[in-house]
């Protein structure tokens, strides 16, 4: 995620091992330069390494706080004395996009608390955060959740404990993290997705940047598994926040402009001045129909799949199921689609979980028709018991704040002009509940009842730097509404975290 192995290249690293790889060769003539987790197995691996060195000198590097024990233990193995350093380099978390982060963690906690291990390794994600982004934080928290407020706990211990780390030069308006809960909002990552990198994850799933295309029918062989990543892809990074209507025209575009420069065929390489230029021309070329082969690619599957499964219809229903309310209308539509041949499973068990978490106390609520009907289907119960699932994970009883109805006329008219300027894409008229949450703290209005924070002092000034956390995961449309956010409001900046980085499937 954060280098390509030809950018590391240039910089000398010839070769690549896991500490944990039996049999690796001694290579004296060569530096080591480890950067690892400080877990007790790494620091074990280390320990056995350095008893019996493989290459000439170590150079070691913790991506998080190391204990003096564990730098004790290091020491006393290294009696050939191969060591030329050991630091801590805060990076124990992985970078998404340029304002999002992701623990990778899937399945955080058992029922409504944290698995410990868990809640170690997030506290540790979040401190190193801290760290390599030089914060010393005000935290706020979700007063409905008690894992929130769990971590918000440790975080704060972390930072009392190893207060000479956390010693930064104080900012004007003090940063301020704010640690909230999925269960809140179950909806969004249940939605199907238009805009390019959230669609992507939807529909073909991106771990660690990297996309698995080895199902598309009729796949070249080095396209069954691509990179999609912003720091070195332009044509990515311009296009990731964009609705893939506008994708088509601008893959279209790249293509004829990458007709135009292909070099021509015939090209007549007579003097030696045709074949240098040729060749200089040749790498910018090389890496340009790369680029072009991989999108075209990656939005022909995208295509593929919209129509295979019908997803503008289930789309659209999705929608009205969480933005507007007309229960008899919502039901109708799907029980319609419930009955389409052409809609998945996943998608049918998708639209009876939002209804679910939009109806379920509805005095008609269609429910146990629609949950037959959703059994008749696939003749299992397993995605039947999901939706109960998921009812207990983010519905009413769960949810601390209010998912759905605006809260006074103002905001009803507001959304109902917005209905109204949006009929052209109703595919994306939902916001997540994040971006009203954003808003209300940038306006320094987010309730201290909702939302206190750790401990007696308060901010008295509208926060500029906030790092907000999601427990039980993030997803690509809350990180199209951070952006969104970061632009619209200059002198502010957002960064958001999740345990993982959330699509229906996960």
């Amino acid at each position: 995620v954060v280098y390509t192995q030809s950018e590391i290249l240039q910089r000398e690293v010839y070769l690549f091992e896991r500490l944990d790889s039996p049999n690796r060769e001694p290579m004296k003539h060569l530096k080591a330069i480890c950067f690892l987790r400080p877990t007790k197995e790494n620091v074990e691996l280390l320990v056995q390494e350095l008893r019996r060195p493989k290459y000439s000198v170590y150079f070691i590097y913790f991506s998080n706080v190391i204990s003096k024990s564990d730098v004790k233990a290091l020491a006393e193995a290294d009696e050939q004395e191969v060591v030329a350093e050991v630091q801590e380099f805060y990076g124990d978390y992985i970078a998404v996009n340029p304002h999002v982060f992701s623990l990778n963690l899937l399945g955080c906690c058992r029922g409504r608390s944290w698995d410990p291990a868990q809640l170690t390794r997030t506290t540790q994600g979040l401190t190193a955060l801290l760290l390599s982004l030089k914060k010393c934080p005000m935290i706020r928290y979700q007063l409905s959740s008690e894992p929130a407020k769990r971590l918000a706990e440790c975080v704060k211990q972390v930072i009392t404990k190893e207060y000479e780390l956390f010693d930064f030069r104080r900012t004007e308006v003090p940063p301020l993290l704010l640690i909230l809960d999925r269960s809140d909002d179950a909806i969004t990552p249940l939605l199907n997705q238009w805009t390019y990198q959230a669609m992507v994850h939807e529909l073909l799933g991106i771990n660690n940047n990297r996309i698995d295309l080895s199902r598309v029918p009729g796949i070249s062989k080095d396209l069954r598994e691509v990179v999609l990543s912003a720091e070195n892809d332009e044509f990515y990074a311009n296009n990731m926040y964009l609705n893939f209507a506008e994708i088509g025209t601008n893959i279209k575009n790249l293509m004829e402009d990458f007709q135009r420069r292909k070099p021509k065929e015939q090209q007549k390489l007579e003097s030696i001045a045709d074949m240098k230029a040729f060749v200089e021309n040749y790498p910018q070329f090389k890496k340009m129909s790369g680029t072009v082969s991989k999108h075209v690619t990656v939005v022909g599957e995208l295509s593929r799949l919209v129509a295979e499964r019908n997803l503008l219809e289930v789309s659209e229903v999705e929608q009205e199921l969480a933005c507007q309310n007309d229960h008899s209308s919502a039901l109708q539509s799907v029980r319609r689609l419930l009955q389409s041949p052409r809609v998945s499973e996943l998608d049918a068990a998708r639209l009876v979980m939002l209804y679910a978490l939009r109806y379920e106390r509805h005095g008609s609520s269609g429910l146990p028709a629609l949950l037959e009907e959703l059994r008749g289907r696939g003749g299992t119960d397993r995605y039947r018991k999901l939706v109960s699932a998921v009812v207990e994970y983010g519905g009413k009883r769960a949810r601390g704040s209010d998912l759905f109805s605006p809260k006074d006329a103002v905001a009803i008219t507001k959304q109902f002009l917005k209905g109204l300027k949006g009929i052209e894409n109703v595919y994306t008229q939902h916001q997540p509940l994040l971006q009203e949450t954003l808003d209300q703290l940038i306006k320094g209005k987010l309730k201290d009842s909702q939302y206190p924070y750790l401990g007696p002092n308060t901010l008295r000034d509208r926060p500029q730097d906030i790092i907000v956390f999601l427990i039980g995961g993030a997803t690509y449309e809350e990180a199209l509404a951070v952006f969104n956010l970061n632009r619209s409001n200059p002198g502010v900046r957002i960064v958001l975290g999740g345990t993982t980085i959330h699509n229906t499937r996960r």
